[in-house]
This record gives C-alpha cells, sequence and structure tokens, in this order.
C-alpha cells in the first residue's frame, strides 16, 4: 500500500510538471520561436519567383506587381491587430493558417499547371492572401509574446524576428530535403508547414500574468546563444553546399541537425519551469500545513459611509466634441496612446516616411537577387545562395538591432531611433555594390542588405511600443508596418521593374528581336539594375535624415526610466504571488502561533520545531 501510495504520488508529481511545462510562460516563448521560424515564407520570394516567371510568361514589371502584392500582404496586418483587440491568440493564430494554406496552394496549382492559367490579378490576390499570414503569425504570437514581458521588449523582438529572418535558410533546408531540387514544390512545403506548426500550439500562445523573473534577461541570452549556434551552422552548410553538389540523403542529414538546433531551447524552458514548479510546490507545502477553521465574524455594525458625490452629466455633445480634441492632445510619450493618437502624431509620420525608404529599398533589393544574379552572370545556384545569405545575416540583424540598442539604452540611454539612422547609413553601401556589379559584391551586398533589413524591423517594433504604449500595440504594430509595401511598390514596382523592362525591350530591339506574347522578358548587364539602385541610394539617405528628427525629438524621453511603470508593477504582482491566497491573508502572531484571517475565516498555522 506504502509502496503503491508513492508510485501514484510520483506520478502524480510527474504529470503535474508536465502541466506546469506546457503551461508555462518559457514554453510559451519555445512555441513562439517556432511559429517564427517558419514565418519568413515571403522573404524567399526571390527563390521560386523565376518559376512563376517562366511557367506564366511574366514580363520583370508583372513579377515586381505581384511582389508588390506579396509585401502588402505580408505587411498590412491591421485586420489581424484588429482582431486581437476583440478576441484571443489563438483565433488570430488559426485564421493566419487557413489564409497561408490556401493563398500558396492556389500559387502551386497555378505553377504545376493543375489548374487553368490565372489572370495576373488572381495571382496578385493568391500571394497577397498568402503572405497575409504572416502579419496574423506576427500578431497573434510576437505580440503576445512582448505583452508577457513588456520589460524585455527590445531583446524579445530581436530574438523571435531573428528566427523570422533565419526561416528562409531553414526552410531551404527542409525544401531540399523533402523535395531535393524541386522549385515548384518549394511553394507547397511554404503552404503546409507554417500552418501545421501553427495549429499545434493553437492554445499554447496567450496572454499571462507579467511576474518578472530576476534572471530573465539572462535566460533570453541563452537563446540568442542557441540561435547564434543555429545560425552558425546555417552558414557553415550553405558554404559547403555552395562549394561541392549535395545529394537528397545529405540534405536530409543536414535537415535533421536543423531540427534538433530549433528543439535545443526546450532544454532551458525545461530547467526554469521546473525551478517555478519547484517554488511553486514549497509554497503549496508550507500552506497544507494549514488548519482551517471556521470563525464565526464578530456581528458589528459599521455605519455604511455616505455616497461619492456624483459628477454631473456630460452632455453627449460635448463628449464627442472631447474626443474629437484628444486626438490632437496625446498623452506623454510611454504612456497609453489611443490608436487615432498615434496615427495622427508626428512621431509616428516620421517613422513611416523613415521605414517607406528603409525597408522599402532593402525589400526591393531582396526581392529582386535572382534576377539581379542572372543579369550579373552569376551561376543559377547562386540564387539559394543569396536567399540563405539574406536570411541568416537578416537573422544577425534583428537579434543584433534588438539586444545591442536594449545594452546601449539601458547601459548609456543613447536613443533607438539613433540606431536607426546608422543602420538606414549601411545599407547605402549595399546598394552601391549592386548598382556599380562589383564582381562578387553581391555576395557582400546580400550580407549587408540582409543585415540592414533585418536590424530595422525590431528598432521599429520597439520604437513604437516605447513611444505609443502597449494597450493598442496588435494595431499600432502592424499599422508600422503598412510602410513597407508603399515603399516597395513606389521603388519596386513603379522604379525597378519599370527600368528593367526598358532596358530589356532596348536590348532585344537592339538584336533585331520581337516579343512574343507570353515570352519572359530577360536583361543581361550591369545596366538592368543600375539606375534603380542610385535612385534607391539617394531613397535611403533621404530616410536617414527624416530619421534624425525622431532623434532630436525622443532625446529627453529615452533618457529617462522608460521602463519604470512596469518594474514597478511585476514587483507588485511577484509580492502579490509570494503571499498565500494570492496576497488575501494577513499574518499575526499571538500566543507562540500565527494567526491569518481573512474576512469569516481564521487560519491557524502550527509552527514546526
Amino acid at each position: 500500500m506504502t509502496v503503491a501510495g508513492r508510485g501514484a504520488g510520483s506520478c502524480a508529481a510527474t504529470t503535474n510538471l508536465a502541466v506546469h511545462v506546457i503551461t508555462g510562460r518559457w514554453f510559451m516563448v519555445f512555441a513562439t520561436l517556432l511559429i517564427m521560424s517558419a514565418a519568413g515564407a515571403t522573404y524567399m520570394f526571390g527563390l521560386y519567383s523565376s518559376v512563376i516567371k517562366s511557367s506564366l510568361g511574366y514580363d520583370q514589371t508583372t513579377l515586381t506587381t505581384l511582389s508588390f502584392f506579396k509585401d502588402l500582404g505580408g505587411n498590412v496586418g491591421v485586420l489581424s491587430g484588429l482582431i486581437m483587440e476583440i478576441s484571443p491568440p489563438w483565433v488570430v493564430l488559426t485564421l493566419g493558417a487557413a489564409l497561408n494554406f490556401f493563398g500558396y496552394f492556389m500559387i502551386w496549382l497555378a505553377v504545376t499547371g493543375r489548374i487553368a492559367r490565372p489572370a495576373v490579378w488572381q495571382m496578385c490576390l493568391y500571394i497577397c492572401i498568402g503572405a497575409n499570414s504572416q502579419a496574423f503569425a506576427n500578431t497573434g504570437a510576437l505580440v503576445t509574446c512582448v505583452k508577457n514581458f513588456p520589460e524585455s521588449r527590445g531583446s524579445v523582438l530581436g530574438l523571435l524576428k531573428g528566427y523570422v529572418g533565419l526561416s528562409g535558410a531553414i526552410l531551404t533546408q527542409f525544401y531540399h530535403a523533402i523535395y531535393d531540387n524541386n522549385v515548384k514544390a518549394l511553394i507547397l512545403l511554404i503552404g503546409w508547414l507554417p500552418a501545421a506548426i501553427s495549429i499545434v500550439f493553437l492554445r499554447t500562445i496567450r496572454f499571462m500574468k507579467v511576474v518578472r523573473q530576476k534572471n530573465e534577461l539572462k535566460v533570453f541570452y541563452e537563446m540568442l546563444y542557441i540561435s547564434l549556434g543555429l545560425a552558425g551552422f546555417l552558414m557553415v552548410m550553405i558554404i559547403i553546399q555552395k562549394r561541392f553538389a549535395f545529394s537528397q540523403s545529405e540534405y536530409i542529414g543536414s535537415a535533421v541537425a536543423v531540427l534538433i538546433l530549433l528543439f535545443v531551447p526546450l532544454l532551458t524552458v525545461f530547467r526554469e519551469e521546473f525551478k517555478l514548479w519547484k517554488t511553486k510546490q514549497e509554497q503549496i507545502s508550507n500552506i497544507s500545513q494549514v488548519e482551517v477553521v471556521a470563525e464565526s465574524p464578530p456581528t458589528t455594525v459599521l455605519p455604511s459611509p455616505p455616497p461619492p458625490p456624483q459628477p454631473p452629466p456630460v452632455p453627449a455633445s460635448q463628449e464627442e466634441v472631447s474626443c474629437f480634441k484628444n486626438i490632437f492632445r496625446p498623452p506623454d510619450r510611454g504612456e497609453d496612446y489611443t490608436i487615432l493618437q498615434a496615427l495622427f502624431s508626428i512621431d509616428m509620420l516620421v517613422l513611416f516616411v523613415t521605414t517607406i525608404c528603409g525597408i522599402g529599398s532593402t525589400l526591393t533589393a531582396i526581392d529582386n537577387l535572382g534576377q539581379i544574379g542572372a543579369s550579373l552572370g552569376y551561376p543559377d545556384r547562386s540564387a539559394s545562395t543569396f536567399i540563405s545569405l539574406v536570411s541568416i545575416w537578416n537573422y544577425l540583424g534583428r537579434v543584433v538591432a534588438g539586444f545591442v540598442s536594449e545594452y546601449f539604452l539601458d547601459r548609456y540611454k543613447i536613443p533607438r531611433p539613433l540606431m536607426l539612422t546608422l543602420i538606414l547609413l549601411l545599407s547605402c553601401l549595399g546598394h552601391l555594390l549592386i548598382a556599380f556589379g562589383v564582381p562578387n559584391g553581391l555576395y557582400v551586398a546580400s550580407v549587408v542588405i540582409g543585415f540592414c533589413f533585418g536590424a530595422q524591423w525590431p528598432l521599429l517594433f520597439a520604437i513604437i511600443s516605447e513611444i505609443f504604449g502597449l494597450k493598442y500595440y496588435s494595431t499600432l504594430y502592424n499599422f508600422g508596418s503598412v510602410a513597407s509595401p508603399i515603399g516597395g511598390y513606389i521603388l519596386n514596382v513603379r522604379v525597378t521593374g519599370h527600368l528593367y523592362d526598358r532596358e530589356a525591350t532596348k536590348q532585344m530591339a537592339a538584336k533585331g528581336l520581337l516579343r512574343k506574347e507570353h515570352q519572359e522578358l530577360t536583361c543581361t548587364g550591369v545596366e538592368c539594375f543600375r539606375l534603380a539602385f542610385l535612385i534607391m541610394t539617394a531613397a535611403t539617405l533621404f530616410g536617414m535624415l527624416i530619421s534624425l528628427i525622431l532623434v532630436v525629438r525622443t532625446r529627453k524621453f529615452y533618457q529617462s526610466d522608460i521602463y519604470k511603470k512596469f518594474r514597478e508593477a511585476g514587483k507588485a504582482a511577484e509580492a502579490e504571488m509570494a503571499m498565500p491566497n494570492g496576497g488575501a491573508l494577513v499574518e499575526k502572531v499571538a500566543n507562540g502561533k500565527e494567526e491569518e484571517k481573512s474576512s469569516s475565516l481564521s487560519v491557524t498555522t502550527t509552527r514546526i520545531e
């Protein structure tokens, strides 16, 4: 009986621990990491765009139009933000999974000829729907994680956005392992895999009570080091796969290694959750020795206090006027802005213009890497190398911007917008390398542009959360992304695509050829993209100058303690959780015994010698 009882108790404890782990905050971070590691399919457009172009007979302008709608869907997540305001995260993730599978599955059917050749507007709709799932994944998982760790938001954004940046290289390894070199099948992979991961962790992603742990930042740094190991492994594999032709079985081996590295953070999660579980069990063990004795409360009737004076009613017309006036009377920076107050603020306008120039230009370069490489005479398999380089350095840009900006902000009070200014300046180097066709310069340009593109995102989202507050962050987060497709349309469709087609048509006319209907339009030579990237360099410099306005406007704000209110709220929640019954019991010592009273219950604790 004793052995059986101990066995049952051990089994119950194990079950209790398992439940605690999978419902804990750190397991939620791990689930978010996995969702983010498959949420960057939009950055792989340069790898499969050539298949769409050749299969459907598009010219470069049509292809860049598709790219614009891809960016529009991937960055305009206002709908997902509004849904998040009125529903739990699992609803947003479910909708995102459905959109992801439908959009990319329809594109796969089109390029494989399983359905009739769709019109261009239908392809634009499909890719917009599929890419919009990324906004739903970011809103449902990433925003939830930021709200659960408000004091570490820079590190959280850097780490999670870093995994989004790595997702291109991760999915490339899985794609080769499952489908070998069938590029059309890559479109199918990015349709079903991200959707499946989101469905698995639907109930894991949720809002939790904010209780800051003393080692919270240390845990995020551990996860950062693990992700650096993953990025380093992927970089080594890219170099080896570039020099040697891999078979599918060898790709399977590398994909298994990537999968193992993706699950290594689970060890850190288990350790932290076990510590929390052990502390909780000790508190329960102490409380279990408490003997609860019913006690009749004294029947003393106190006079009821007089009701507080009621303010005079405000007419409806005055309320409406006051509401509209408040749009242009925002609170201090760091407090919770309303959605309209944030959208009509000068700070948001400056961020918007900066994002159009900075992210719009780098995203244009990433989307055209395949065509740039072909026009400059790089081998066909270099396209996957460029995408993987962009993916890894995209990751490094995100984690460096997130963690380093957090460090400099905490230690030296350097404003985060200044980091954004420096990143824009650096990105001009990548644009110039492409514009002048430097030999082997596209590899360096892929590194620089990938790093700068990735670094801008966590800085943008952290600045929005710090200046405008977290109350409506799920909506404002997505409004901040809207500028990206606008910049992509101007710089990619109206500038790059138009100039490329003009040069390609000129080259075809020089050869005495006429373009047939649905014939692919190609251009060769450095002239194909030179003028476009010189224009993008000028646009980036303009965005850098505009960002200096925000640096000046927010300098005093960042010199203050911007996380003070979150630190005080975390300490209050920690103190409340440390007390039995959530802080409802008050200790009283009398006659060598500890007595705790709460309304009609008297709790007597026997002293343990």
